[in-house]
């Protein structure tokens, strides 16, 4: 009788609880749920800026219609002003080399190298209109801010390609100016996504796809997922932006971090959770990057300048992608990449114009931290991989002039010679040049911290924890279980399991023997 009551409490007790797990499933709501409703229903402004008689006039120059909004809108153009957006720079203090203002405006890179020389071609992505050269453009003057590249909201507004930050002809800037707004995808997009030249050229895991993507692209942006802005985790107070990129910032402050939204313990599984004190979200939420569309894995500019013909000419691959263009050189692309990883305590080195070569390949921008570092988190990185020109007498990176708008001015775009590009360059930085270069690799890193994966698709378990091609198999400094083996720990672990084996045999053996003397004993 006790038997079958027993039996009855266990089976009510399962059922109520799978009833309560059930429920809990239909009535709880998932977390693209909670972003769905969070995010997907847009404040609707309202003000409408067509109606405003400021804006209904034909503007001659876009500096016209900064001056009508900064007209109501006063006092946000010094704020503007004071960002890294305008300046291209920032104080940052870079360990062992103290406070130094650092920026797209003189930090190399690997991809285009620098803007020094370039600025009519590179400056199509500054807030601005008219940086031209290294002394014309006045950054104490307002009007030249660019209120259109960040709050356009028609989706017409395009940078003219070559034209210091000035809009493109075709604009109808009236029609801009009374369709702005808080700043979208598309305006933010324009040009993250495609920095470096082209579309996820840089950072691999931003892309035109993000416009519009799915959510097993990235289940923030998705517009089938959470449907977010960039703002929306870019916050900013004061046209000040949160997040900084690691290609031109060293200090870990005022970064975007996971954790602003989700909490340090986010994982049901207590296991999963004790993996978030060393490893970084998106070191499992991120398995793959350029997901839709190829990024550049390597550049080698030492082929750059052969010509056909006495003309430039490119090739390409069977998806249309450049493997080789005479202004650039040889290309390597990737598409579902898999990341690589590093240690990363939210702070970074530098390579400063200037500096002297003291190892090869050369990082231009190492993320500091190790296993010891209380800071330092397992992290997904893009490693960008160049051949660059350099000083070969004086062992410093060249920063050429590329960019310049007729033959014989020293753009190598134009003219295809490297000594009289890394001279013409040089003299515009302040730099010596010897006058004998060659080619150096470098490496730069990109963090991936876009394209997050449905829950369902993080890395797996085994994808680390494994001898064969472990993710993290070129990780050093800590034992992992799975991936890691000692012979001698291996030995002594064989040795424990065959005594403990032995122990229980000879214990149960023993209890046996013990068992039947007694029932021996007990005979008549």
């Amino acid at each position: 009788m006790k038997r079958i009551v027993t039996g009855i409490i266990v089976l009510a007790a399962v059922i109520i609880t799978a009833n309560i797990i059930l429920t809990r499933n239909e009535t709880e709501p998932s977390g693209t749920d909670v972003l769905r409703k969070k995010y997907r229903t847009r404040e609707t402004a309202s003000v409408d800026h067509s109606k405003f008689p400021q804006l209904r006039g034909h503007f001659a120059r876009p500096q016209d219609v900064t001056r009508a909004c900064i007209s109501c809108h006063n006092g946000r153009a010094g704020e503007v002003m004071r960002s890294s957006h305008w300046n291209w720079e920032r104080a940052e203090y870079i360990e062992g080399r103290g406070i130094r203002y650092v920026g797209k405006k003189n930090i190399l890179n690997n991809f285009c190298i620098g803007t020094a020389g370039s600025h009519q071609s590179c400056n199509k992505c500054h807030i601005g209109y008219g940086w031209s050269d290294e002394t014309e453009f006045n950054f104490g003057d307002s009007l030249n801010v660019d209120c259109l590249a960040c709050h356009d909201n028609s989706n017409t507004y395009v940078k003219a390609s070559g034209g210091a930050g000035y809009p493109d002809s075709s604009v109808n800037l009236t029609v801009v100016a009374q369709g702005v707004g808080k700043p979208t995808r598309t305006t933010c997009g324009t040009c993250h996504f495609f920095g470096g030249g082209g579309n996820n050229v840089k950072h691999g895991d931003l892309d035109a796809a993000l416009f519009a993507a799915q959510r097993s692209v990235d289940v923030h942006m998705g517009i089938d997922g959470g449907n977010m802005q960039c703002t929306d985790c870019h916050t900013a107070r004061k046209h000040q932006m949160k997040g900084k990129a690691y290609s031109i910032s060293s200090m870990n402050r005022n970064r975007v971090a996971c954790e602003d939204c989700h909490s340090a313990m986010p994982h049901a599984d207590d296991v999963l959770n004790e993996h978030t004190y060393k490893v970084a979200c998106q070191s499992c939420h991120i398995p793959l990057y350029a997901k839709v569309n190829k990024t550049k894995l390597s550049w080698d500019w030492s082929t750059a300048g052969k010509l056909r013909n006495g003309e430039p000419y490119e090739e390409k691959d069977s998806s249309g992608y450049d493997t080789y263009m005479s202004i650039k050189g040889s290309f390597v692309w990737g598409k579902n990449v898999r990341p690589e990883y590093v240690w990363s305590n939210g702070t970074a080195a530098h390579y400063l114009l200037g500096d002297s070569i003291t190892a090869i390949p050369v990082k231009l921008n190492e993320l500091h931290g190790d296993y010891a570092d209380p800071d330092a988190m397992i992290t997904p990185v893009k490693i960008h991989r160049s051949r660059q020109p350099y000083d070969t007498v004086y062992r410093r990176i060249a920063q050429p002039r590329l960019f310049a708008p007729r033959k014989g001015e020293g753009g190598f775009w134009e003219d295809f010679n490297w000594d009289t590009s890394i001279r013409e360059g040089m003299a515009l930085v302040g730099e010596p040049y010897s006058g004998r270069a060659g080619f150096v690799q470098t490496e730069m890193v990109w963090p991936v911290n876009h394209m997050v994966a449905p829950k369902e698709d993080a890395v797996r378990c085994a994808e680390c924890h494994t001898r064969n091609d472990s993710r993290l198999a070129h990780l050093t400094g800590f034992y992992m279980p799975g991936r890691d083996h000692s012979s001698a720990l291996d030995t002594g672990g064989a040795v424990l399991i065959i005594l403990t084996c032995g122990g229980v045999i000879a214990h149960g053996a023993a209890r046996l023997v013990s068992r039947r003397r007694s029932q021996g004993g007990t005979r008549t």
